[in-house]
Order: structure tokens, then sequence, then C-alpha cells
């Protein structure tokens, strides 16, 4: 058995651009993703981004962008979770839970109210999240996978209208 370090948990710096475009290709098995997180790094919205360090080396990373809840004649600002990845050799070895953890806390810590996302119907729930809709905020068809979660208590109380998230999601499919 080799014996490995630890993993740690830290914001994203400059030289881990290449890494993180790593990772999160090979995580999600095409570039879709790793795009993303470069044309979001590059508008300047990027509200979070940690990477996760074994051994000297990048294996996961985690960003959280701005988005809109629009209704009419408000908006509320909100924050994106996504795309969070984990290098392939190293997934369900919690570092993804460890990411997704971190970038709460910090957001929490930071003030920020509510965080939303498209991903796992099995997956998020644990970290608190569910289906957006339950707080009465709407994105496309409202699947299950359109998921809310309040940081503050309360935080979304009297917000009701459609999602937006920040231009760059569109123009990476």
């Amino acid at each position: 058995m080799v014996s490995r370090g630890e993993v740690v948990v830290r914001l994203e710096a400059p030289g881990d651009r290449e890494a993180v475009h790593r990772v999160e290709s090979e995580a999600f098995g095409r570039e879709v993703e790793a795009r993303l997180t470069d044309a979001l790094r590059d508008a300047g919205k990027v509200l979070l981004s940690l990477v996760a360090v074994l051994d000297g080396e990048v294996v996961g990373h985690i960003v959280f962008s701005p988005m809109r809840v629009e209704a009419e004649g408000a908006t509320y600002e909100a924050v994106a979770l996504g795309p969070v990845a984990v290098e392939p050799a190293h997934q369900r070895e919690g570092i993804g839970s460890r990411l997704i953890e971190a970038g709460l806390a910090q957001l929490r810590a930071a003030g920020y109210g509510a965080v939303f996302l498209m991903g796992h119907v099995t997956y998020y729930p644990r970290f608190g999240f569910r289906p957006a809709r339950e707080f009465d905020v709407h994105f496309q068809d409202d699947r299950d996978a359109w998921m809310g979660l309040e940081l503050r208590p309360g935080a979304l109380d009297g917000v009701s209208g459609t999602a937006s998230f920040a231009e760059e999601f569109a123009a990476a499919e």
C-alpha cells in the first residue's frame, strides 16, 4: 500500500490554471467545463475558486460565480456552484465533498445568501441542497437537478423568479 499525504483545500493560485483545466477535462471526459472555468476567470466572474492538492498536485477544483434571480421589478443576487471536478483516479475519496463544504463555509462567512446548481439529485442533498422550485426559483424545465441552498436561513424568503447564470455558461455549451 502506498502512503499518501493529506489533501489540502486552498484558494486557487495563478499557477494552478493549467492543472485546473486538466482536472476538469479529465473528470468530465471533455473540455466544456474547463473552458467554462477559463471563461469565468478571464471575465472576472469568479467569486471563489478552490483547489484540492494531494502530494503537491492539484487533484480537484470547484468554482463559484455570480448569478441572478429575476422577477417582475426585482433582482436577487445569488451564487452559482460549478463546475466541481475531481481527477478520476481520486474520485470517491471525499475530495469533492471537502471542496463543496469548504466553499459553502467560505461563502457563508462572506455573507452570501443562496447558492444554486444543476447537479446530481442523489449527491447534492447531503449538503442541504433541495429542488429550487421549493424556493419558487425556476430555471429551464425545473427538473430535480436544478437545486438551491440557503446559506443564511430565510435568505430566499420572498424571492421568486427565474434564475440566470453568467453568460459564459451559455457560451461554453
